[in-house]
C-alpha cells in the first residue's frame, strides 16, 4: 500500500513539473502551450474574460483569433512576459506584450496592424492614407473588443463615441435645425466611413451630393433648369450636422441668396444703401423682404416653363 502511495505521489510530481515547464516557456517565438488558460492565471478580470462571449473567441470559426493561438493571436507570443510575470516583478519590469488602446505603450501602427491582418478587406480597404490613419488613431480607441456590445457599432451609441473627438459636431446636433442624430435615425456611419474613403471628409460616396442623394433623392434631378450651386455641392448652402437657421441653412434667406444674387440691375430691392441713398430710420432694404423662397420654392432645380426663375 505504501509503495502505491509513493508511486501516485511521484506521478503527481511529474505532472506538476510538466505543467510548470509548459508555463515557463522562454523561447520568444513560441506560444503558450495552454493558450488562454495560461493568460487567465493573471488576467481573470471580468472586463477581460467577457471576450469569451464575443465572436472573436469562437474556436469553431477558423477566421477567429481563438481558433489559432487564443489571446496571443492579437497580443503576440509572450513566453518572456509569462516568465517575468511569474517572478512577481513590478509592473514596469514585466516583459511587455502587445497592448491596445489610446494609453497603451505599444505603438499605434503596431496595434492597428494586428487588426488589419484580419480586417483589411471591405470597408477597411481605404484605411491607409485616410484622415484617421494619418492622425495616428488606434482601432482600439473606438472599438472595444473585450465587450459583447461594441458601442461604436450600435446605432443608439455610435455618435457618442465619435463625439469624444468631434466636439464641434456634438454642439451642432443640439441646434434648432439638425439631422436626427440624437434620435439615432441618422448616425455618423450613414454618411461617413471612419476607416477611409475615396471622397472628402471620409464620406461614404465620392462627393457630398452623392452622399446626400442617398436620402434626398428628390433633389437629384435631372431638372430642366438646374441651380448651379445646388448641383455642385450641397454644403455651399447647408451645414450637415446642425444649424441655427431653418432647413440646415448656413445663413438665413434672403442673406444666403444675396451672397450670389446681388446684381445692382436686378428689379429686386436687394442692395445695402448708405449715405444719401439710405432708407428712413436706418432701415435696411433686405430686412423689408420676407424671403426669396416665398416665390422661388424649387431652388434645387425646376421644370417650370418660365425658365430659370425656379418658380412654383
Amino acid at each position: 500500500m505504501n509503495h502505491q502511495r509513493i508511486l501516485v505521489g511521484l506521478i503527481i510530481l511529474v505532472v506538476c513539473q510538466l505543467l510548470l515547464a509548459n508555463d515557463s516557456e522562454t523561447d520568444l517565438n513560441a506560444y503558450a502551450k495552454r493558450g488562454a488558460a495560461t493568460c487567465l492565471k493573471c488576467h481573470d478580470d471580468p472586463a477581460i474574460t467577457v471576450i469569451f462571449n464575443t465572436a472573436h473567441a469562437t474556436k469553431a470559426d477558423s477566421r477567429t483569433p481563438f481558433a489559432k493561438h487564443d489571446c496571443e493571436s492579437c497580443h503576440g507570443a509572450s513566453p518572456e512576459h509569462i516568465r517575468t510575470a511569474k517572478a512577481k516583478l513590478k509592473q514596469d519590469q514585466v516583459a511587455p506584450s502587445i497592448a491596445f488602446g489610446t494609453n497603451a505603450t505599444t505603438p499605434v501602427e503596431q496595434q492597428n496592424q494586428v487588426c488589419l491582418d484580419c480586417h483589411q478587406q471591405g470597408l477597411r480597404m481605404h484605411w491607409q492614407g485616410s484622415q484617421h490613419e494619418f492622425a495616428e488613431l488606434a482601432c482600439a480607441s473606438c472599438h472595444k473588443l473585450h465587450s459583447i456590445h461594441d458601442a461604436v457599432r450600435n446605432r443608439p451609441t455610435q455618435a457618442a463615441v465619435c463625439f469624444n473627438c468631434h466636439t464641434e459636431q456634438r454642439a451642432q446636433i443640439n441646434r434648432r435645425s439638425r439631422h436626427p442624430i440624437r434620435d439615432a435615425k441618422v448616425i455618423c456611419s450613414d454618411c461617413h466611413n471612419p476607416h477611409g474613403s475615396a471622397g472628402d471628409w471620409l464620406l461614404v460616396d465620392n462627393t457630398v451630393n452623392e452622399t446626400c442623394y442617398r436620402c434626398h433623392t428628390e433633389k437629384r434631378g435631372p431638372f430642366l433648369w438646374e441651380h448651379p450651386p445646388a448641383q455642385e455641392d450641397c454644403s455651399l448652402c447647408h451645414t450637415a450636422h446642425g444649424s441655427s437657421q431653418p432647413r440646415l441653412l448656413k445663413v438665413r434667406a434672403p442673406y444666403l441668396c444675396q451672397q450670389c444674387h446681388s446684381d445692382s440691375e436686378s428689379t429686386h430691392a436687394n442692395l445695402l444703401y448708405s449715405g444719401a441713398d439710405a432708407l428712413p430710420f436706418g432701415a435696411e432694404s433686405r430686412l423689408l423682404l420676407k424671403s426669396c423662397l416665398n416665390c422661388h420654392v424649387n431652388i434645387h432645380g425646376s421644370n417650370h416653363p418660365s425658365g430659370v426663375r425656379f418658380d412654383r
